[in-house]
Order: structure tokens, then C-alpha cells, then sequence
């Protein structure tokens, strides 16, 4: 997940919105102070703009949703750039993409453990080919780079700010931002306390390894997440991710292909070494017939030799 912070235009008009709030509250507070008004209306606009308020909101309504449709674009820590294109699911986590690459464009469909990814030629007479995350009876454990779990890690980061209104690509939004360590992370909604708690104990357990998390978050006037530049960095350097989400609740389901479709990539793996078993005994086989034919020649030439004959070379 992960794109550059970037210094937005949204920042000067943040700061100037301070100035002129600072002003107009110093000069409020004795024009109000008869009408008893001020507190409110002040605490009212404090709430509205509070991060952790907004973030919290969204990630409620972005729940319900279940869906959405998600253009990502990605540069890995090597260096390496790629895309998906489609439709992301949450809770549970699945994907419905076209994965774009160096390799040629695959699609893959993920839900729950369970990836699909679609094969470019038939393999038993079948397009799909399916693998399980899980190990050792146990869940993968992973991030899913889709609009509420991005919400997750920010609910309840007092470290989220917010830098004003901004459109994005046409989009009227609000622009948040922050930069969180991996302690951070691991407190993500300790304060508000909205995550279902397995779906909290898994998230920190994905970011787990991450060390740093830099995001710009947008959510437009619906309270949808619509757009989020990350920098993710681990163990293994940065990757850079912007993802752009829409159609929350409207894109369809995500389904499995049809089953008669669908080869396990486990049971061709066990195929494919039970061949190589085959094949390593059938040369072994092999191998011991072709040492007992060179004891036979060996044999016939000293037979040869002890007759006069010369043995099998002539001489």
C-alpha cells in the first residue's frame, strides 16, 4: 500500500483557516458571551473537523458498504512499479483484480484465504488455478490495501491532521494526513474502539513489520474514503501506493469461479513430485542397469584377454 506524502496547496489554506478562526474567536468570545452560544458552536465545529472524529465516521459507513470499486498504483521497495484494477472486498478481505505488471496482465480473484488466479493457457482442461494463504491451520495473515482497513490504521491517531478542503480528481474532499510508527499502528483504535476485535487483533498483526506508515487520506462529502497516497516502510525499504476507491456499496460481489473451472495448486504440486519421485527412481533403475552392463563388458573383456583374443578393444 503506499504513495508519497506529497505538500498539498490544502496546507496554506489550512493555515490561513487557523489565522482567521484564532482572530475571529479572540474577538467572539465578548460578542457571544450574552448569548451563550459561543462554547457550541465552537465545540460543534471543533468535532467536525476533528480527524478522529472524521476518520471514525467514515470507517463506520465505509463497513457497511462492503464493497468498492479501486485503481492502485504501486512502486515496491525494489523499485518496480505495478497496478490493479477492479473491485475490493472487506471483512472479510478479497479482491476481484486485473494485476498488472512486468508479467503479462493477470486476473485474480481473493476471498478470504482463497486466491484464483487465472491461468494463461488451460491446465487440465481448467482456467483457474487456486492456492490457500492459511498455514498450519492458522489464517494469512496480510494487508488488503482496501478503503477500511486503510481507515483502521488511522482510527484513533491523534497524529492525523487535518489539512482542509481540496478536490481530487474533480472530487470535493477533505484532506487528512499523518505519519505513524509501528507502536502507533499497534494502538489503532485503542481510543474509539469501533473494529470488530478479531478484525482488530488481525490488523496488528499485518503491520506487525511495518515500521513507518506516511498517509494522505481524502474523504468526500458522503464520508467515503476516495483517495489515500501511502509510504509503507519495512524491513525491506519503502513502497509507495496511491489508491483511488469508488462505487462504495454499488460494485457486486465478489465470487469464486465455478468450481469445475478451478485446479489446486497444492494437489498439482503433489502430482508434479510424485512424478519427479517417479522419475528420479525410474533413473536410478536406469543408472543400475547401465553399471550392470559396464560389469558385463568389463567381464567379456577379460574373458577375452585370458583366451588370447585380445579382448573387446582387439588388441
Amino acid at each position: 500500500m503506499h504513495k508519497a506524502v506529497r505538500t498539498r496547496a490544502g496546507i496554506a489554506i489550512a493555515g490561513t483557516a487557523l489565522l482567521v478562526g484564532g482572530l475571529t474567536a479572540c474577538g467572539g468570545d465578548q460578542a457571544d458571551a450574552g448569548s451563550g452560544k459561543a462554547e457550541g458552536s465552537h465545540g460543534a465545529d471543533a468535532k467536525a473537523h476533528s480527524p478522529v472524529e472524521a476518520v471514525k465516521a467514515s470507517y463506520l459507513k465505509t463497513v457497511a458498504a462492503r464493497f468498492a470499486k479501486a485503481e492502485l498504483s504501486i512502486v515496491g521497495a525494489d523499485g518496480k512499479t505495478s497496478a490493479q484494477s477492479g473491485t475490493k472486498g472487506w471483512y472479510p478481505s478479497s479482491h476481484d483484480v486485473l494485476l498488472k505488471g512486468e508479467r503479462p496482465d493477470a486476473r485474480s480473484i481473493m476471498i478470504e484465504d482463497l486466491i484464483y488466479t487465472q491461468l494463461d493457457k488451460p491446465l487440465k482442461g481448467k482456467t483457474w488455478m487456486k492456492m490457500s494463504l492459511a498455514k498450519d491451520g492458522k489464517p494469512g495473515v496480510r494487508l488488503n490495501d482496501d478503503p477500511a482497513e486503510y481507515l483502521a490504521m488511522a482510527l484513533g491517531q491523534e497524529k492525523l491532521t487535518h489539512v482542509g478542503a481540496e478536490k481530487t480528481d474533480g472530487i470535493d474532499a477533505q484532506h487528512y494526513k499523518g505519519t505513524f510508527t509501528n507502536e502507533d499502528l499497534l494502538k489503532a483504535d485503542d481510543s474509539t474502539k469501533v473494529m470488530e476485535e478479531k478484525n482488530r487483533q488481525y490488523l496488528h498483526e499485518a503491520v506487525k513489520h511495518v515500521k513507518t506508515f506516511e498517509v494522505d487520506l481524502w474523504i468526500d462529502k458522503d464520508g467515503y474514503p476516495v483517495r489515500v497516497d501511502s509510504v509503507s516502510t519495512d524491513g525491506t525499504g519503502s513502497t509507495k501506493t496511491t489508491a483511488k476507491f469508488s462505487d462504495f456499496g454499488k460494485a457486486a460481489p465478489i465470487q469464486a469461479p465455478p468450481a469445475d473451472q478451478v485446479v489446486d495448486l497444492e494437489d498439482s504440486l503433489k502430482e508434479t513430485d510424485q512424478s519427479l519421485k517417479e522419475t528420479r527412481e525410474s533413473l536410478k533403475e536406469t543408472d543400475q542397469k547401465l553399471k550392470d552392463v559396464d560389469a558385463d563388458l568389463k567381464e567379456a573383456d577379460k574373458t577375452l584377454r585370458d583366451a588370447g583374443l585380445g579382448g573387446l578393444g582387439g588388441s
